[in-house]
């Protein structure tokens, strides 16, 4: 089915096709289908489940279930451990609802995609892309929370950041009315109900600038994290070359630095292999780049960005030595039953962190454990 870039022909088609044609405030369509806006922007709207539609489904719900299982794991360590009640695990814990948000909406688009489509109100569809679009921006605002937290904690030779907790729920908040103001804005305003001419293709009720500034947002955050980890690299490797150069032996110098490599590596990595590609197509389909076929890869660059909620999961909290038994303790109690005095003979690490401790000892005194 072909696109259409004004209101009229689409109007046309509409009648051709026996859609309804009633019109409101002028030249908006509110009264429209769903079907309606597909064929203005030319994406297909399957009546029947094509195979690549069962292959879409079946990945998004595995990746689904797995996003809901890691974090609701991880908030109850949070929750149920005393020492993760530091603003680094507030963060941490924030970031595990907003991917566990993330994975809900997800999976209510894997129960109303494809064939279901259609089904869907106006309201309904907004509804649909509103809790993703939500979802998705609070993990990413997260993620610059957490480095700025421990680009903080890093820079006063502090394991934790001090913040205090008011000010850490704050920020906490701030990321959520951002997150709610992006994931809303779309359905109050910034559609394409009344300018047909503007919609996206990949999201046929949305205007393309909505797409294009939250693809250059989200590339914003990328760099902000880059300078951030970037800095703090540097800094840690300045530190430690400075405590070698008054000790004739230090074994742990480059043990520290390439620890240290490999967690920049890792977060920074993470996010460019899962936010990547569904940026690039929001972007090209923000800027009507018509050559481009955006509506083919669409759906997998989606679940790739679904699963940076999993990836999470395991770079910011999996790698960490306390978490990990703390997931154990707490899969002993649900799987295996164990005795009380069984589980009050654990006794927990001394070592906390999100990935690389890092110890520099200067005239006998730890200069700094922290971690990223």
């Amino acid at each position: 089915m072909g696109g259409c870039s004004s209101g009229r022909p689409c109007l046309r088609r509409a009648a051709e096709a026996g859609l309804p044609q009633m019109v409101t405030m002028g030249q908006c369509y509110y009264n429209e289908t769903i079907d309606f806006f597909y064929n203005n922007s030319g994406k297909e709207l399957s009546s029947y489940w094509q195979p690549k539609d069962v292959v879409v489904v079946a990945l998004g719900l595995t990746v689904s279930v797995l996003v809901l299982l890691t974090n609701l794991l991880i908030i109850a360590a949070i929750a149920s451990n005393r020492r993760f009640h530091q603003p680094i695990y507030y963060l941490l814990g924030n970031l595990a609802a907003a991917d566990l948000f993330a994975g809900v909406a997800y999976l209510f688009l894997m129960f109303h995609t494809g064939p279901r489509t259609s089904r869907l109100s106006l309201q309904g569809w907004f509804v649909r892309q509103g809790l993703l679009d939500t979802s998705l921006t609070a993990s990413v605002a997260t993620l610059l929370a957490i480095a700025v937290e421990r680009h903080r904690s890093v820079l006063a030779v502090q394991l934790h950041s001090r913040l205090p907790r008011g000010r850490v729920l704050m920020l906490i908040v701030g990321v959520w009315v951002a997150a709610l103001g992006l994931g809303l804005l779309p359905a109050h305003s910034w559609h394409c109900l009344c300018a047909l001419d503007s919609c996206s293709r990949m999201a046929p009720l949305l205007s393309r600038s909505y797409l294009a500034v939250w693809a250059l947002s989200s590339l914003l955050v990328f760099l902000l994290m880059v300078a951030v980890y970037t800095r703090i690299f540097f800094y840690v490797r300045r530190r430690v070359q400075r405590m070698a150069e008054h000790v004739s032996c230090h074994p742990r110098y480059h043990e520290t630095t390439l620890s240290l490599v490999k967690t920049v590596v890792i977060i920074l990595g993470a996010f460019v292999v899962c936010w990547t590609p569904g940026q690039v197509v929001l972007l090209l389909d923000g800027l009507d780049c018509k050559s481009c076929n955006v509506l083919a890869v669409e759906k997998y660059f989606l679940l790739l960005a679904e699963a940076n909620s999993l990836v999470n999961a395991v770079v910011y909290s999996c790698r960490d030595a306390e978490m990990r038994r703390t997931f154990r303790r707490l899969l002993c109690c649900l799987c295996l039953r164990r005795s009380t005095h069984e589980l009050a003979r654990f006794t927990p690490s001394t070592r906390t962190g999100t990935s690389t401790r890092i110890m520099l000892p200067e005239n006998g005194h730890p200069l700094m454990d922290s971690t990223l």
